[in-house]
């Protein structure tokens, strides 16, 4: 019988060796990212979940510009449920398709008043349950809000994993199950802000900054951007960021 150590992986090295390599990386990336967290402003799990919600094609940057007012103005969910839809409109459309944040930020007020007492829940099966909650808004604001692990796959996640070689997966669900394995889950949200930060950062979607990325050792995929310490110097970003 096959040991399981050496089954194979993306990469072609052996599972143990995968698992080695993975917690490596998220050992370089602690150093690296020693202050990573949650760019969204919040004080509170609504405040999370709602600031989320608009995130979505999005920057943080424009979320915590338009955030401050909203909040103020609706600081309770039953105020979200209660929303005038023309105002609620007007103070978030420039986080980009305001018309349907709008419809899943009123009927999350509803639901949760509803359902919930107001409150937004702490599992993640009551959490994709509301309107506008998926998979990632739930994992965000379950380990931020909560501290409950979880693994926040959004376009930055996915990519990184994929481009270290940790899975070949490119559904949400299949990468979330597939990369938390590699990792215990204590070391998920940190994990999740940390390849977040280095996606935003250094490794860019369309040219990532190899020749200056501090992971090139471990990173199979090294050569995807310029290898020259000045070409790939001149990629690197400091904030803020999308």
């Amino acid at each position: 019988m096959p040991n399981a150590g050496a089954a194979r992986t993306p990469t072609g090295e052996s599972r143990l060796a995968l698992v080695r390599r993975a917690r490596r990386i998220n050992r370089e990336l602690a150093r690296l990212y020693p202050d990573a967290h949650c760019e969204l402003d919040f004080t509170s799990p609504l405040e999370l979940l709602v600031a989320t919600i608009l995130s979505a094609q999005c920057t943080d940057k424009r979320v915590n510009q338009v955030t401050p007012g909203l909040f103020a103005r609706y600081p309770a969910a039953a105020d979200y449920a209660a929303a005038d839809r023309e105002e609620l409109e007007g103070l978030i459309r420039s986080t980009g398709f305001y018309r349907s944040k709008a419809n899943s930020i009123i009927g999350l007020g509803r639901k949760l008043c509803e359902e919930h007492g107001g409150e937004v829940p702490g599992d993640l099966d009551a959490l994709v349950k509301l309107p506008g909650v998926g998979r990632k808004t739930a994992n965000v604001v379950l380990g931020n809000a909560f501290g409950v692990p979880g693994l926040t796959v959004d376009t930055h996640f996915g990519r990184l994993v994929r481009r270290f070689g940790w899975t070949a997966e490119t559904d949400p669900v299949k990468v979330e199950h597939a990369v938390g394995e590699l990792f215990p889950p204590k070391d998920w949200t940190l994990l999740s802000h940390r390849l977040i930060w280095h996606g935003r950062r250094i490794c860019h979607s369309r040219r990532p900054a190899c020749g200056a990325c501090p992971l090139a050792h471990w990173c199979p995929s090294f050569g995807e951007g310029p290898t020259d310490e000045a070409d790939a110097a001149a990629l690197v970003r400091n904030g803020p960021f999308s």
